[in-house]
């Protein structure tokens, strides 16, 4: 297993993705910088979080450009595993990877805390193993996810909503949806099931060190796949 770690200029969690994938997944993970455009020898991407471009234009949207995302489309787009993290996730819904925008919190605030996710969905290699409640670390401006009612019905009933905030019960509620999210939505994947974005940073939970470890049970699809 050989693990592409996306690099843009103003990536910022790219050496935690790095580490967290050596060490605590024990898979093999490398850089790759923005402007390559080839992802050969590689098994799956993972689009970290940071500020690409400075967030200039929309968070995400000028990185959703490069040489190295269009590979990532195709990449993605021939089954292969792909997860994109925070800023990764805004550049996989400005690539059309994934349905859904991402916007400034409702409260206009930057947040940097703890938060509960509940699993949405077992039919995708990123969330099969999420079978209890997990919290996970979240850092973001404009992590608030939106989509139309008819976006909405349409993942619904796809079952394409990977991820809700819940509080520690499990139990959907306003005070636990940090940034205002549409139907309190973390996370969601494409409809084949091998793309995943979400906001709270599962690479960022990997260590008791860190605060706990259950973003292992996310990551570790990544040690599942065959190279």
């Amino acid at each position: 297993m050989r693990v592409a770690i996306l690099q843009f200029p103003g990536s910022n969690c790219d050496q935690d993705a790095l580490k967290s994938l050596r060490e605590d997944i024990d898979v093999s993970a490398e850089y790759v910088w923005h402007d390559e455009s080839s992802l050969s020898g590689f098994d799956a991407v993972f689009v970290p979080g940071g500020f690409t471009y400075g967030d200039y234009l929309r968070c995400g949207a000028i990185a959703s450009q490069s040489p190295i995302i269009r590979e990532t489309v195709k990449f993605a787009n021939e089954g292969r595993p792909v997860i994109g993290v925070c800023n990764g996730f805004q550049i996989l819904a400005e690539a059309a990877l994934l349905p859904g925008a991402l916007t400034r919190n409702i409260n206009q605030k930057f947040i940097c805390k703890d938060v509960f996710l509940r699993a949405e969905t077992k039919r995708s290699i990123w969330t099969s193993g999420v079978d209890k409640v997990i919290r996970i670390p979240i850092a973001h401006g404009e992590g608030r996810y939106i989509v139309d009612a008819d976006g909405l019905k349409a993942i619904e009933d796809n079952e394409q909503i990977a991820f809700r905030y819940v509080n520690s019960q499990g139990q959907i509620e306003d005070s636990a949806n940090p940034n205002g999210s549409v139907s309190s939505i973390a996370g969601v994947i494409n409809k084949a099931g091998n793309v995943l974005g979400m906001m709270p940073h599962p690479e960022r939970a990997t260590k008791e060190l860190l605060g706990g470890i259950d973003g292992l049970t996310i990551l570790r699809a990544l040690s599942l796949v065959k190279a």
